[in-house]
């Protein structure tokens, strides 16, 4: 657990070293989107751009990520190469989803994206698009802002995630909205639920686990320790035959397997 106040070598390991590869890498790899952003229409460059980005990061904050749970990442069979255990003369391609974790700390989206093996789109805050570098990179990826406090706007960000999906990508959403305060799991909003319904795709569960002790909300400086950040994929949840009423039942489904997931991998939660 990150120690109040922290100890005086991680303040000064942050800002004497680790801040400075951190900033720059974040100028060079947006700067680099930016660039590929003028020739790259679909993102797939842009993609591997962040996913430097992102190890980059999480390289700089001296920390490891171990990736628990890729065999339950939804894939099709489709021709050429082979998978174990499926026929001869097939390949598993990744399947459309909607992929949802909760939301610890700025380093989540660095995590995520150093992690998971597959180009998607990522449903953030409109706040981010005004950050540098990283919202250059949001706006000319296809990334998908939105507004919690316009429902109007909301609805029609959901409606572009929808579109995304339908085109074949998947999409990454933080169901709490923000970051949060205690590192205790927040109420979950009913967009991923929403998204995975309307699009007809699995709802895919991620646990964070010991990120938000590296760098939570209103901190600066990293805090280091010998155990290795987890980001750990549940089963992923069927929505064949739902309606969006039962969005809100989905949500808590959801939320329920986050919680366990964080729980059996050494996390702690508040249900609330």
């Amino acid at each position: 657990m990150r120690p109040n106040p922290l100890p005086l070598a991680d303040r000064l390991r942050t800002n004497l070293v680790q801040a400075l590869p951190f900033f720059l890498g974040t100028i060079l790899f947006g700067s680099l989107a930016l660039l590929a952003s003028l020739f790259d229409r679909h993102g797939r460059v842009q993609h591997r751009i962040a996913r430097l980005w992102a190890k980059a990061s999480v390289w700089s904050s001296g920390s490891r990520v171990q990736v628990i749970g890729l065999e339950n990442i939804p894939s099709v069979l489709t021709e050429k190469g082979s998978q174990i255990g499926s026929a001869e003369g097939l390949r598993p391609h990744v399947q459309c989803a909607v992929y949802a974790a909760n939301h610890t700390s700025y380093m989540d989206t660095p995590v995520v994206f150093a992690s998971l093996p597959f180009q998607f789109r990522i449903l953030a805050k409109k706040e981010l698009w005004s950050i540098p570098f990283i919202g250059w990179y949001l706006n000319h990826s296809g990334q998908i802002p939105i507004d919690t406090a316009n429902p109007r706007a909301t609805l029609s960000s959901l409606g572009n995630g929808v579109r995304a999906l339908r085109d074949g990508l998947s999409v990454f959403v933080f169901p709490e909205g923000g970051r949060t305060p205690d590192g205790q799991l927040q109420p979950f909003m009913n967009g991923a639920a929403y998204l995975a319904i309307r699009a007809q795709v699995p709802l895919v569960p991620i646990a964070l686990i010991g990120v938000y002790d590296l760098l939570p909300m209103h901190t600066r400086h990293f805090y280091l320790t010998r155990i290795p950040l987890k980001l750990v994929i549940g089963a992923p949840l069927s929505t064949k035959g739902r309606t969006l009423r039962e969005s809100e039942a989905l949500t808590e489904e959801l939320r329920k397997c986050i919680a366990e997931l964080i729980e059996l991998h050494g996390g702690t939660v508040g249900l609330g």
